[in-house]
């Protein structure tokens, strides 16, 4: 919410009747025209006219002003946060980090927050050549965005994570953090999404002596040694289809380095210190190898010892709907020098671990989008008067606004169950399982809560009426930058599609561990008796979607891949709405946990396998598909 907006108390419930009547010519009727009162009545007459000809913020009667939402400290506010953290920390653990997560909550409201303001109202500009023609292709940043850097190095959002003072609970504790920092970041989590995910490739390739200097600057709490880094995949061909949209070449020197050349057409945080990116590697010929076998993965930084532009120029910034706070460039590299630190050939493998940890970044952008949203409209509900009364008085207002908070639930939980997995793996204490697992949640949760995040907070702007509209509220920001989380790192049917992959690569193991980890989590819940209805519910979706697999493995790979959306919400809904119950089930579980899980469980589980029955996925149906989308299209003649 932005900080700067000024606002006056709100004085009446009658807004819109108040607007109507002052905006009506002055009525005699009703007014006392007797002898003697004739002069009295033509002076009130006269001062009705008067008060209309006023400009409207001048009356003595004006109460327009609506009261802005106040919210206070994040972690005390979150109740289902700090209920979460106290199931699952070993006790000393959670005393150090609740003390933790209070201190920081305090300076995220007075100090990061409206940081993160300035980010957006003072966007990177770029600047291609100085006052005397040169090139200098220099993005300039605000001083707040330089700020948030050195809080990141300061708190350890980054460093939070490998340090693992926690041990297996370091990875969770270090997601908490960044759950906060989101919605008060001004942009800044996306270039630690690719921070951290450049540390976790750097990791899992043992810190090579020659990446020990750039794994140190990357996960440092010196403000002054701390490095961010970018992701530089997607080409003019597309993203996520890399293994045919790459074309950068990397080229080898005599001194064992490489050369990079080619074009990046999206690359977020494009200010950062360092990079990972991918290329096809150059024989003696000059010839490359097609397809994902010919990607190896390449470490470079951007700048020289000297500040200047490692061979690369800056063509122009993107203009984004959102997260505008970042800077997002197109850039050509000419000749960039670069350190090959996959094996040849095997860029795609490398670079995965960083493709999971920017999916879970994502995961936890979205939750927070939906949080602040939630906090904006339940705080703006205790304050705007409509209809005679507060917005918290109308149930139906409060309805939807539950409905919001149930969603937000689930997909905090999603988001924790994975990062205590992810913790449990980055310390060797994961089982075999619990790895399938982890690798299935992944895009499940990233695609899921993507979409949810869209819904939440579209559905909490209107729960602002016409202000939510309004640019200077900040509202629209936070819609802008959410609508990215289900397009960047994979869009839903992509996703969907890796879900699929997963199935494939464990074949079927994975989906056996997910229906038994369903199952154990539901048997340990069922004795508690208000849980009973959603426990029952949640195993009669668990039972349709085994029955969707037996009836789908039998049809052919096209029924599969038709279903592969409905088939990932399904699994996203089972998996969310069982912990949402697990959750429940605590000893010092609230009612508000329990209603929570119920609620969720009201809604359609396994979509996929009700469209099985009602024959969707059929290759009639697909063809039908092309008919539906093309009718009338100049395209259809020439491309169906």
């Amino acid at each position: 919410w932005r900080s700067s907006a000024t606002c006056k108390p709100w004085q009446s419930g009658r807004f819109l009747p108040c607007l109507w009547e002052r905006c009506q010519p002055p009525s005699r009727k009703g007014i006392n025209t007797t002898a003697g009162q004739g002069q009295q009545v033509g002076a009130q007459e006269k001062q009705v006219l008067e008060d209309l000809e006023m400009p409207l913020a001048r009356r003595e009667t004006e109460n327009l002003f609506q009261e802005q939402p106040e919210t206070g400290n994040q972690y005390l506010e979150d109740a289902l946060l700090r209920s979460y953290l106290k199931t699952h920390l070993p006790p000393k653990v959670l005393e150090e980090v609740n003390r933790e997560l209070e201190r920081f909550g305090n300076r995220l409201l007075t100090k990061i927050r409206p940081l993160g303001w300035e980010c957006e109202l003072n966007p990177p500009v770029f600047r291609q050549y100085d006052a005397w023609g040169q090139r200098v292709d220099q993005i300039v940043t605000c001083s707040a965005w330089r700020k948030m850097k050195e809080i990141a190095a300061e708190e350890g959002l980054i460093a939070e994570a490998y340090e693992r003072r926690y041990s297996n609970w370091s990875r969770l504790h270090q997601a908490v953090k960044l759950y906060l920092f989101s919605s008060c970041s001004g942009g800044f989590n996306c270039p630690l999404a690719m921070t951290d995910g450049a540390a976790k490739v750097i990791e899992s390739l043992g810190i090579p002596g020659s990446l020990k200097n750039a794994f140190d600057h990357l996960t440092s709490r010196d403000p002054k040694k701390f490095w961010t880094s970018g992701q530089w995949m997607t080409e003019r061909r597309g993203g996520s289809d890399v293994a045919n949209g790459t074309e950068t070449v990397a080229r080898k020197q005599p001194d064992g380095t490489y050369r990079l050349y080619g074009f990046k057409w999206f690359t977020s945080a494009a200010d950062s210190d360092v990079t990972l990116t991918l290329a096809r590697v150059a024989d003696a010929e000059g010839h490359v190898k097609e397809g994902s076998s010919g990607l190896s993965l390449f470490f470079l930084k951007v700048r020289d010892e000297e500040g200047k532009l490692n061979s690369i120029q800056v063509q122009r910034l993107k203009d984004k709907l959102g997260t505008r706070q970042m800077a997002t460039a197109e850039l050509w590299l000419d000749g960039a020098k670069a350190e090959l630190i996959s094996a040849e050939g095997r860029g795609v493998a490398s670079i995965s671990n960083m493709l999971n940890i920017t999916r879970i970044h994502n995961v936890i952008g979205a939750v927070a989008s939906m949080r602040r949203m939630i906090s904006l409209s339940r705080e703006y509900a205790c304050r705007r008067v409509a209809f005679g009364k507060l917005l918290k008085d109308h149930p139906l207002h409060m309805q939807t606004i539950a409905r919001m908070e149930v969603q937000t639930r689930g997909a905090f939980l999603l988001l924790m169950e994975i990062v205590r997995l992810l913790g449990l793996a980055e310390t060797n204490m994961a089982s075999e399982q619990d790895q399938l697992l982890l690798r299935l949640l992944i895009p499940v949760a990233k695609l899921y809560t993507g979409k949810q995040a869209s819904a939440v907070v579209v559905e909490a702007m209107e729960s602002f009426g016409g202000q939510g509209y309004m640019e200077d509220t900040g509202l629209p920001v936070i819609l802008r930058d959410a609508l990215v989380l289900s397009i960047w790192e994979g869009t839903t049917n992509i996703l969907s599609l890796d879900v699929l992959r997963s199935l494939t690569k464990s074949q079927g193991e994975v989906m056996a561990v997910f229906v038994s980890t369903v199952q154990k989590k539901l048997e340990r819940a069922s004795s508690t008796a208000k849980l009973a209805p959603a426990v029952k519910r949640m195993r009669d979706a668990v039972s349709s979607l085994t029955r969707f697999m037996r009836a789908a493995g039998s049809k052919g790979a096209l029924t599969m891949e038709l279903a592969a959306r409905d088939f990932s919400y399904s699994l996203a809904r089972i998996y969310t709405g069982t912990l949402l119950i697990e959750h429940a089930a605590r000893p010092d579980a609230s009612s508000t946990d329990i209603a929570a899980a119920r609620r969720w469980c009201h809604q359609e589980l396994c979509p996929a396998a009700t469209e099985l029955e009602n024959s969707s996925y059929e290759a009639e149906e697909a063809l039908q598909d092309s008919a539906l989308v093309y009718e009338g299209s100049p395209a259809r003649g020439s491309r169906l």
